[in-house]
């Protein structure tokens, strides 16, 4: 998934109105409305936004007329291809209506070009798994966690053996999965959805 790596923003002028589009990286939906108070520019005459976050997502005109601002923000975000992303669009009026067309143009215009120069990063999705072995694999095993490159979360010795919590990219699990029952000729129990 692409996310944004950072804040961005980007200024536009439309007939002497000012729109102003800044996004920021959304971790979750309750997240949003706290950002979106931070965002916001009381002296504008619309602040206006749009998230997504997975398949979850709002747009909000903030009084410009249905569809006008919250859409157009909403499809520059689904444009670019992001995930877990918050635009919010500030307009400062300039005394010359744009009109449905030219207020779509505007706010969707001015959100796609502030997602188009913000940062961008790639973030793979982790799985956690537990693993429980003997004390003759803790070699094999921290072979492994190097080899995949695999976060150790905790290692514990007990009477019965050794047991780890890791963290590892979720599609390579099946790969490391194959190398550590070939290892341990089966002999490592490996539990998931920690």
């Amino acid at each position: 998934m692409i996310v944004l790596a950072g804040p961005a923003s980007f200024e536009l002028e439309v007939k002497r109105s000012r729109f102003l589009a800044r996004a920021h990286p959304l971790e979750s939906p309750d997240a949003a409305e706290p950002l979106i108070e931070r965002l916001r520019c009381a002296e504008a005459s619309h602040n206006c936004w749009a998230w997504r976050v997975g398949a979850q997502y709002r747009s909000h005109d903030d009084g410009e007329p249905g569809g006008t601002a919250g859409r157009p923000i909403l499809a520059a975000i689904d444009g670019a291809g992001l995930d877990r992303v918050l635009v919010l669009v500030a307009r400062w009026f300039g005394g010359i209506k744009l009109g449905a067309g030219g207020l779509v143009r505007a706010y969707g215009g001015a959100a796609a070009e502030c997602l188009r120069l913000a940062p961008r990063c790639e973030v793979r999705p982790r799985a956690r798994l537990r693993l429980r072995g003997a004390f003759a694999h803790i070699g094999l095993v921290h072979r492994l966690l190097r080899g995949f490159e695999v976060s150790l979360l905790d290692e514990r010795h007990e009477a019965e053996g050794v047991s780890w919590e890791i963290e590892l990219e979720a599609a390579r699990v099946p790969e490391f999965v194959a190398a550590l029952e070939d290892g341990a000729r089966g002999r490592i129990e490996v539990l998931d959805g920690l």
